[in-house]
């Protein structure tokens, strides 16, 4: 069996929007059959939240929608990452900035996430954390495009 497509998502702290879209994707490709065949992580640029489940508030909206975060715990993103997964997929740009200073010499250089959700009125993930309930449903929207489209991307350019 060939190596599995290796996929991380990466935020800030790694307790709202890439725990998030680790989460929704993680759901999306066992729906799709190709649990066996992509490697899902998430990570922080931020150092702050290690070992930390993520924001309460993100696990409540994401259970809404039937997706469950509560075994994903924060880490931070490391050099190495950009070496061992295939999509670094970061939410904004300030954290594209912050991978990209650690991916000069390696292998995966590290994207704006959004890229894959087609028709986005943004192109960035908001961080939802210092505002109310709605921020994280309009994140789960986002993701949940992204995510789809990624898959797709995946299913026509790497397996």
């Amino acid at each position: 069996m060939p190596d599995p497509v290796r996929v991380l998502f990466v935020c800030m702290g790694n307790i709202c929007r890439s725990p998030t879209a680790h989460g929704v994707f993680q759901a999306r490709v066992e729906q799709a059959g190709l649990a066996d065949s992509i490697e899902i992580d998430s990570c922080g640029t931020g150092a702050w939240h290690i070992g930390e489940p993520p924001d309460e508030r993100a696990m409540a909206a994401a259970r809404k929608r039937g997706y469950d975060l509560s075994t994903i715990r924060a880490r931070q993103l490391k050099s190495a990452d950009l070496d061992h997964f295939d999509y670094v997929l970061v939410m904004d740009r300030d954290n594209l900035a912050r991978s990209r200073s650690l991916a000069s010499s390696r292998r995966t250089q590290p994207e704006l996430f959004l890229t894959y959700a087609g028709d986005s009125p943004v192109d960035e993930v908001p961080d939802p954390y210092y505002g109310g309930g709605d921020g994280f449903e309009f994140v789960l929207d986002l993701v949940e495009s992204a995510c789809d489209g990624l898959i797709d991307h995946i299913r026509e350019h790497r397996l």
